[in-house]
């Protein structure tokens, strides 16, 4: 279980990343996700770093316990391609990108740092520019894995978590992607596949007609399980590096019952986030293959109800808890007892009876 932060991490006050770390520990989190941007480490070139915004967040999440799985991404624009404009333009050399990988592994092993998630969502526009590229970022990936693992031989790679799409308007599907760099080679040079499955207004634990993100994990015809046993790797896990659903936003609210979802839903109400986050951990327990679940994410980014991305949090932006993050530490309790009473009795999560 983790809790995943994007970018705020390294741009906060002692006092309030303390703060937000102390919001995983409360709800059992081990895992704490956490951008490293090359956008900041080398915004100057290749031969300059600034690594301290981040140093302060490595040493924050040792002292609380916690693991950091860092996701690398984002490109300076003196690596970009000349026609390129944007941080979230693939690099034009992905050595370049791969140094900046294997500097900070050797920067970060020796404080515990082994786990690496290459890029974020690579299968849609908006975060691969100009548009997604199965052959570019499987070849970043080969390079990345590699640049990892010599500098760190305990490393632990994770293509980066896929969005749970379609194949339209430049955007390319989860299962599309991964077959793509699965046919090139890349499901062999990483140890996990990263997927963003959101669900809601539904459930994780929903069974549809049309198939949720979720059931499309293992439990279709065309899945993320399907590819990998396809491409010879059916053992592989997969790890939630994002999942959640957010409180507010421009369209209407769902709690999911029938007749309330529409083309215009893009929030829920906060109970029914509460609701998900209580049957996701008990889902992902229950889902061969996944090893990990990261919430998306610990406090609302704003109050804009123009934007739906503002609102995923456990807290509201003033800091109160939502009814979420109770749930979401009951469910966790609640599991790690069902799984220390398991380990005594053979009864514990996926032991069938």
């Amino acid at each position: 279980m983790g809790i995943s932060y994007g970018d705020r991490l390294v741009w906060m006050s002692d006092r309030d990343l303390g703060a937000a770390l102390d919001d995983a520990v409360e709800v059992g989190a081990r895992w704490v996700r956490a951008d490293l941007l090359w956008t900041n480490v080398q915004p100057d070139g290749p031969d300059t770093y600034r690594w301290e915004g981040f140093d302060r967040v490595v040493t924050a999440v040792a002292e609380r316990g916690l693991t950091l799985l860092p996701v690398l991404g984002f490109t300076p624009a003196w690596a970009r391609p000349a026609d390129c404009t944007s941080k979230h333009c693939r690099p034009a050399d992905p050595v370049d990108f791969a140094a900046f990988a294997g500097a900070a592994a050797t920067r970060y092993a020796p404080r515990g740092v082994h786990t690496w998630e290459v890029w974020n969502e690579p299968n849609l526009t908006r975060s691969w520019a100009p548009a997604p590229d199965v052959g570019a970022y499987t070849e970043l990936l080969k390079e990345t894995s590699q640049a990892l693992w010599l500098s760190d031989p305990a490393s632990y790679v994770i293509l980066g978590g896929l969005a749970a799409t379609s194949t339209k308007d430049g955007d390319i599907s989860q299962t599309a992607f991964l077959q793509g760099v699965s046919a090139r080679g890349g499901n062999r040079v990483v140890d996990a596949v990263g997927y963003h499955p959101y669900t809601y207004p539904f459930l994780a634990s929903s069974v549809t007609q049309w198939r949720t993100p979720w059931e499309r994990i293992e439990g279709t015809r065309d899945s993320l399980r399907s590819v990998l046993v396809a491409n010879g790797t059916p053992d592989m896990p997969v790890w939630i590096t994002e999942f959640g659903a957010p409180t507010n936003g421009p369209g209407t609210s769902s709690d999911g019952r029938p007749g309330t979802v529409g083309e215009e839903t893009t929030h829920v109400p906060e109970e029914r986030q509460a609701q998900i986050a209580a049957d996701v951990v008990r889902t992902a327990a229950a889902t061969p293959h996944v090893a990990a679940l990261i919430w998306y994410t610990d406090r609302d980014l704003g109050t804009d109800t123009g934007d739906s991305e503002n609102f995923f949090g456990l807290r509201r932006a003033d800091g109160s808890a939502k009814p979420a993050l109770g749930a979401l530490r009951d469910a966790v309790a609640d599991l790690s007892r069902r799984s220390v009473w398991g380990a005594v009795t053979g009864r514990g999560p996926g032991s069938g009876r």
